[in-house]
């Protein structure tokens, strides 16, 4: 986690951290929110803004100091599009959730009565119609980017040079879907070469939702492969991707 010197020195920021820690968040999850809270603390501090007692119209301040911020780096798929100062809608939202559920422990805990932070409210009767909260920030919804054939065999074209063991990872995340974490969670007895499926377990699958998902016969034969060349690396069940550092004994994919 990145140093966060604005959020240590307050105490029901810390507060809300370390109960957030002991429900079992996951750990990246509570790092975006420490960054995010952080960040929000600094803007405080800037403004000379008490936390605890700040009303929409400093959230609205804080939302424009988001939106007057450089970008560090723009979208390499549309360079001419990507705005020079904003962060983005994602980032922004990122940022406010921090935000708004630090409030609601805030009001959990007694220490004001209102929330700042606009989010629909029910209306008996009209559902989340007429009397829902307009948002700070609207939420956009973006079309995932999708790898043009020349990017896609450019790719494919690096995995087939890398190892073994990153040439199977990589076919498994693609034939069943896998996200970063959840390749480099997986375990040897988390696979069925016999039916050739996978099991993601809950607790590393995003949404804590269980699944088990099919791989082809392409990457059955790329793990069986691997299988092999494990075996000499160790020979007791654990973590299915083996580091070769003498030192390590585990997956070594950096995970942020």
């Amino acid at each position: 986690m990145v140093p966060l010197s604005v959020l240590a020195t307050h105490d029901l920021a810390k507060s809300w951290l370390t109960t957030e820690t002991l429900l079992g968040l996951a750990p990246n999850t509570l790092d975006a929110y420490a960054r995010g809270l952080d960040d929000f603390l600094g803007f405080c501090q800037r403004a000379d803004i008490s936390p605890v007692t700040a009303t929409r119209a400093d959230l609205a301040r804080y939302v424009g100091d988001l939106r007057g911020r450089p970008r560090l780096a723009s979208n390499p798929r549309s360079p001419s599009l990507t705005p020079s100062t904003g962060l983005s809608n994602a980032t922004l939202q990122q940022r406010l959730t921090a935000v708004r559920l630090f409030f609601d422990f805030l009001i959990e805990e007694g220490k004001r009565a209102n929330h700042p932070v606009g989010r629909g409210r029910y209306t008996p009767g009209k559902s989340f119609g007429a009397d829902r909260e307009r948002a700070l920030v609207p939420r956009f919804q973006t079309l995932p980017w999708i790898p043009s054939e020349e990017q896609w065999r450019a790719f494919l074209a690096v995995v087939r040079q890398a190892p073994l063991r990153t040439r199977c990872m990589a076919a498994l995340a693609y034939d069943a879907g896998l996200r970063r974490e959840e390749v480099c969670s997986l375990r040897s007895d988390d696979l069925d070469p016999a039916h050739r499926m996978v099991r993601v377990r809950a607790e590393v699958a995003k949404g804590s939702r269980e699944r088990v998902v099919p791989y082809s016969a392409t990457t059955g034969e790329l793990l069986r492969a691997y299988l092999a060349h494990r075996r000499t690396i160790a020979h007791t069940r654990g973590p299915l991707f083996l580091s070769e550092s003498p030192s390590l004994v585990e997956c070594d994919v950096h995970i942020e």
